[in-house]
């Protein structure tokens, strides 16, 4: 869906759609649409691929980008790193999953041009063998997107957990470095 607009500032809810846009737009250019649904489904991709046991396609989602986890400060770029990390850190069940469910909220999306910011909460859900379902851990994603060839990738996820339960069935590591 594309709407023009000839105020520069405006409040806009476009009937039928979840969005609602209150930025100055320059004028006489047209929004689409279809870049904020890009982009969230881009965060929920993540999220299924994850909960799928899915690594490879995790890092695939970072092939151009990095994910910073600013509480351990780490940086790690690119897919061979993304994939290592995840595979050492995430338990995988014998059903191939972390048998977890990732729950994105909340979400804020920005769009400027080919590049564009977000923020979400996360709050993870985890139920396994002597572990009772139940929240693992909660926080915000602080996330930047470029488009490339015409597709919107990830070029840096931030992850700030801030709220924990019990990861003792979902990491490899002693959550303790992240707390």
């Amino acid at each position: 869906m594309l709407a023009k607009f000839c105020r520069t500032d405006f409040l806009l809810a476009i009937p039928g759609s979840l969005i609602t846009i209150n930025t100055p737009i320059i004028k006489g250019t047209w929004l689409a649409m279809d870049d904020y649904r890009a982009i969230e489904n881009l965060m929920y991709r993540y999220a299924f691929l994850l909960d799928d046991g899915d690594l490879t396609g995790v890092a695939e989602l970072f092939r151009h980008g990095e994910i910073v986890a600013p509480a351990s400060d780490s940086v790690v770029k690119g897919y061979d790193a993304v994939l290592q990390m995840y595979q050492q850190s995430t338990r995988l069940f014998e059903c191939g999953t972390p048998r977890t469910k990732h729950i994105i909220s909340n979400t804020h999306i920005e769009v400027n041009g080919s590049e564009a910011e977000a923020r979400a909460y996360f709050t993870v859900v985890q139920a396994a063998s002597g572990l009772p379902l139940q929240v693992i851990i909660s926080g915000y994603y602080r996330d930047q997107f470029s488009r490339i060839d015409g597709e919107w990738c990830f070029s840096r996820r931030e992850m700030h957990p801030d709220l924990f339960g019990d990861l003792s069935q979902h990491l490899l590591f002693d959550a303790d470095s992240i707390q």
